[in-house]
C-alpha cells in the first residue's frame, strides 16, 4: 500500500532537514582533520565495496571523472590509496584503499557510531524507537542508492 501523495511533501521536507542536520553533526567527527568529506567518502566506498576504477568511483560518488582523478591524486599522495593496472585491460587503472586508508575509515566510522550511540542513550530511546530508527535506516539506504 502506497503512502498518500499529500503526505509526501511534508515528509520529504522533514527528512531533508533532519538528514542535513544529522549529516552536518557527523561530518564534524573525523580522524584526519585535513581530509575533505569527498576524500573520506571515496575511502569509505573503497573500504566497503573494494577496488574500483576511477570512472566507477566517479559514478558512485556522483562527481565527474576529472574531479575523481583529483581526489584520487590527493589520496595517493597521502598514501591512502594505490593505483594498479587492471589485470584484464591494461588501459584501465584500479584504485584500492591502503591499510592507512582503512585505518582512517574504521576509526572515523567508530567515532561517528559512538556519537550516534551516545545521542540515542542520552535520549533514552525505547526499544520501539530504536526499531523505528533501524527500519528508517533501511529506507534511507533505498533512497540514497537509487
Amino acid at each position: 500500500m502506497s503512502a498518500p501523495d499529500e503526505s509526501l511533501p511534508a515528509t520529504a521536507a522533514d527528512l531533508r532537514m533532519a538528514t542535513f542536520r544529522l549529516a552536518r553533526r557527523l561530518r564534524c567527527v573525523r580522524v584526519a582533520d585535513a581530509m575533505s568529506d569527498a576524500q573520506l567518502g571515496v575511502l569509505m566506498t573503497l573500504r566497503l565495496h573494494g577496488r574500483r576504477t576511477i570512472t566507477a568511483l566517479a559514478e558512485r560518488e556522483r562527481v565527474t571523472a576529472p574531479s575523481m582523478t583529483s581526489l584520487i591524486n590527493g589520496l595517493e599522495e597521502q598514501g591512502l590509496v594505490t593505483r594498479t593496472v587492471d589485470d584484464h585491460d591494461r588501459r584501465r587503472v584500479q584504485v584500492d584503499v591502503t591499510d592507512a586508508g582503512i585505518d582512517i575509515v574504521e576509526r572515523t566510522m567508530a567515532q561517528r557510531d559512538d556519537l550516534l550511540i551516545g545521542a540515542m542513550r542520552e535520549l533514552d530511546l525505547t526499544a520501539d524507537e530504536v526499531r523505528t530508527l533501524h527500519d528508517a535506516a533501511a529506507l534511507m539506504w533505498k533512497l540514497a542508492e537509487r
